[in-house]
């Protein structure tokens, strides 16, 4: 609970201080001890991937997971059964931006971008997982980058 004084508590009614830092103490006042603590809570949660983000901000490097952009290309039976569909609403579920297409060459090529660990985990779904009636041969992924801002503002089909 804090002091009525709006002073460290750890200090006795008297104002006599109660700890061996009593110099330092007596001089700090609570609303700044607080707003150390609050700085130290969010300091950790971003040591955990928590994203902290004010309203109305958008996404970027100070939020605690580095902005990568990478290309990927998709191998086996990929087209014909809503793998395009699918990796966008996925992409979408974990807030990624990009797109996804058709190749001439019977496999899906596309863009993702997004915090580091969301494009892991994007990159993990398109080598396993895919659509329900697709079946992954190979997954290859290049032209990994980091990124300051995100170049789109959504996931895409492109057609």
């Amino acid at each position: 609970m804090l002091s009525d004084h709006g002073v460290c508590p750890s200090l006795a009614k008297d104002g006599a201080p109660r700890s061996a830092l009593r110099s330092v103490c007596r001089k700090i006042p609570v609303s700044a001890l607080l707003l150390a603590g609050v700085g130290m809570l969010i300091a950790f949660l971003g040591t955990l991937g928590c994203l902290v983000r004010a309203p109305g901000l958008s996404m970027s490097m100070a939020e605690g997971d580095t902005l990568i952009s990478v290309d990927y290309e998709i191998f086996g039976k990929v087209q014909g059964v809503f793998f395009r569909k699918y990796t966008q609403a996925e992409g979408k579920k974990l807030g990624l931006v990009g797109w996804v297409q058709n190749t001439d060459q019977g496999t899906v090529q596309g863009q993702l971008q997004g915090p580091t660990s969301k494009v892991r985990h994007m990159q993990e779904w398109l080598e396993t997982k895919g659509s329900s009636k697709s079946h992954i041969d190979r997954a290859s992924f290049h032209n990994e980058k980091v990124i300051v801002k995100l170049d789109y503002a959504d996931f895409q089909i492109v057609k």
